[in-house]
């Protein structure tokens, strides 16, 4: 060959290596699915204390319930867990927390692959996934691992179904209790299987956090931060409605939004100032949101079940102020990362099983700061969205599941239709 010939040939694979190396360094993680773990806690309940009074008469004997799927965790076991997709890309890595968890977990083998139906996968997509070039990998106590990234195209909106293989007893899980998809349960190693026939099936998924996606520079995320209401409690399972779901749909629609994905980090129960079924909200910001990939956006919607609790539970006292404070330092941690923040107004709660006049009064006197303050960013007024116009401090009817707390799936449709998309239009750093 020609030392002309050589020179091209080099020059034509040196451009080539260069535009891709451009092309990849122009993509960044950006958080394209996720969960919040909850507080582990012991699947057995204490013995019983000792008692002095003469036993009772003797009554027929109740044969213990079983324990649900999954409560004491999993030996020689293949959990398959299904998540949706916000935005698509070519490639991807999935991670995993063992955030509460006080046993080393071992997973033996780990699997993605996009969904087909139930516990079915798509066939030709199943990627085994490895941790530093290895099948599985240990889960110590507290840790964070993400896979090494796999190439498996995928479309806005997928199911994504993520297999973990447990050989050892992994002890209590750290888990999300509302998956709202389910999860399949089966005997052995099947994270590679075409399908788990037969599976157990359990409503939660299991040290699975996020998955992230390789997306192009202009990429961002959403993080939907609050309780019961953004986990899609009361909504239909399998339906994709809670109003963060329901929100990346309205994103995926529309060019200008199309690129910005949509990560849930409600978790029934959860509290700003408490502790409750999940760490307090400023207890997991950092782990929650702050260390989500590409994160551009916040969006809170938090405070009903600390008014609740404060004044249905002897010895908790609240006030507005108390609330005010903890939702300004939320906003002030998010500004010091450059991640704008949205406040969301508490929907109407009255006639749940915690609702109070005194609690009701902290409820409208927190709203009317998120609306006027002008603290937060921008302001999604869920409550207006959601309220019943004959009597405001109730859910409207139609949105109302029976708890008179939690929308129904037309009334998360209505919370994500209050979303000016604009919002998200164009990139907002700070």
């Amino acid at each position: 060959m020609k030392l002309a010939s050589i020179t091209v040939l080099l020059l034509w694979q040196w451009t080539g290596a260069l535009i891709h190396a451009q092309t990849r360094g122009q993509e960044h993680w950006v958080v394209t699915w996720a969960t919040a773990e909850l507080l582990a806690r012991s699947a057995v309940p204490p013995a019983p204390a000792a008692s002095t009074a003469p036993p009772p008469a003797a009554q027929p004997a109740t044969p213990p319930r079983p324990a649900p799927v999954g409560a004491r965790g999993f030996q020689d076991q293949t959990v398959r867990m299904i998540a949706r997709a916000s935005i698509g890309g070519h490639r991807l890595r999935v991670k995993l927390e063992n955030a509460f968890g006080s046993p080393a977990v071992e997973i033996g083998a780990a699997h993605i692959a996009l969904r087909a139906k139930d516990s079915a996968i798509v066939e030709g997509s199943d990627r085994a996934l490895a941790f530093n070039g290895k099948p599985g990998c240990i889960l110590q106590p507290g840790v964070v691992l993400f896979s090494d990234p796999v190439d498996l195209a995928f479309d806005p909106l997928s199911d994504l179904a993520v297999s973990l293989y447990f050989p050892g007893d992994t002890g209590v899980p750290t888990n999300h209790a509302t998956a709202l998809h389910t999860t399949y349960v089966q005997n052995g190693n099947l994270a590679g299987a075409a399908a788990l026939p037969d599976a157990a099936a359990t409503q939660s998924y299991y040290w699975l956090a996020a998955i992230d996606v390789e997306a192009p520079a202009l990429a961002h995320a959403i993080v939907a931060f609050g309780d019961s209401i953004t986990d899609g409690a009361r909504s239909t399972n399998e339906s994709n409605h809670s109003w963060p779901a329901l929100l990346a749909v309205r994103l995926a629609a529309k060019k200008e939004t199309a690129h910005i994905g949509v990560a849930n980090e409600g978790i029934g129960g959860n509290r700003v100032l408490h502790d409750g079924t999940g760490a307090s909200a400023l207890a997991r910001l950092d782990r929650d949101v702050f260390s989500q990939s590409g994160v551009e956006w916040l969006m809170v919607l938090e405070g009903i079940n600390d008014i609740g609790h404060a004044f249905t539970t002897p010895g908790e006292s609240l006030t507005v102020d108390d609330l005010i404070a903890a939702h300004r330092q939320i906003v002030e941690q998010a500004h010091a990362h450059g991640i704008r923040v949205i406040g969301c107004t508490l929907t109407s709660y009255e006639g749940a099983s915690y609702s109070r006049e005194a609690g009701e009064a902290v409820r409208q006197a927190l709203n009317a700061w998120i609306r006027t303050s002008g603290v937060y960013d921008a302001v999604v007024d869920f409550e207006a969205a959601t309220r019943d116009p004959q009597n405001p401090k109730n859910l409207r009817p139609d949105f109302d599941p029976g708890d008179h707390l939690h929308p129904n799936d037309a009334g998360y449709q209505a919370m994500a239709d209050a979303i000016d998309l604009g919002i998200f239009a164009g990139k907002m750093k700070r």
